[in-house]
């Protein structure tokens, strides 16, 4: 078993990945710059414990992160409490895929981690779609190479800006409606953040596949995928271990002997 650890501005999600690639339950924590690593170590500890998972038969680790002062602090924090060094996305590793930008040392490890996946699970070209505190939507081509996309702001991020910056409008949680035109502010505001997101999502596929020319696999992975997506009129598959089923390609890519401290 591997334990791979996705780090994002917002939250850090946990997963043990299986020798056959199976991926198991996955756990969240908040991401916090104050920590330390013997802080992570045990919020880390605690929290596999309790999603069942045993860490003392995992053979490694590896880190997905895209917040570079919590990536040493959660390797120092692996190395407590495991033993192990952990692998972490970078320059340097392996991962199979040809990037394409400008300066391709400027991607973020987890948009590599999709990417990866998606060229080794899915049907290409494929369009990826990542719902966290940014919306990312990129592309690896029909040749397998990434070439790119765009950059959104959240939905969650849009919806604090909306209910922040306007005294009257409440916080809401975020649900599906059941009608699109609201007869109230509440359900107005959910109709508006959800079903403009789908709009946007929507918009850059039409013109993502223009530029393409080809048939293309759309995957969208993410928090909030899973009620964005469903509303969108593009057909999308939802995989929400895309991330980690990408880390576990990089691994095995990579073999990376366990090295106890």
């Amino acid at each position: 078993m591997i334990l791979a650890i996705d780090t994002g501005n917002s939250h850090i999600v946990l997963g043990i990945i299986h020798q056959d690639g199976s991926i198991g339950p996955t756990m969240r924590m908040e991401t916090n710059l104050t920590k330390t690593e013997y802080e992570y170590a045990a919020d880390i500890k605690t929290i596999l414990e309790l999603g069942g998972a045993d860490l003392s038969k995992c053979e490694g680790a590896i880190i997905s992160s895209v917040v570079p002062p919590v990536t040493t602090v959660l390797k120092k924090a692996v190395s407590i409490l495991a033993g192990m060094d952990a692998l972490v996305v970078g320059a340097g590793i392996r991962t199979g895929l040809d990037i394409g930008l400008d300066d391709p040392g400027t991607i973020g490890a987890d948009l590599v981690a999709t990417a990866v996946a998606a060229k080794n699970f899915y049907k290409l070209p494929c369009i990826i779609i990542d719902m966290g505190t940014a919306t990312t939507i990129t592309v690896v081509n029909e040749k397998g190479r990434y070439i790119g996309g765009c950059i959104m702001p959240g939905v969650a991020i849009s919806l604090n800006a909306l209910t922040q910056g306007t005294s009257l409008l409440p916080s809401i949680d975020l649900v599906t409606p059941q009608k699109v035109i609201a007869t109230n502010t509440i359900d107005a505001i959910k109709t508006g953040i959800i079903y403009g997101a789908c709009g946007q999502l929507d918009g850059v596929v039409d013109r993502f596949k223009e530029e393409l020319g080809a048939d293309t696999t759309v995957v969208a992975t993410g928090g909030l995928a899973g009620l964005i997506c469903p509303g969108c009129r593009h057909e999308i598959t939802i995989d929400p271990d895309l991330l980690f089923r990408g880390l576990y390609v990089i691994w095995n890519k990579n073999h990376p002997k366990k090295r106890r401290t």
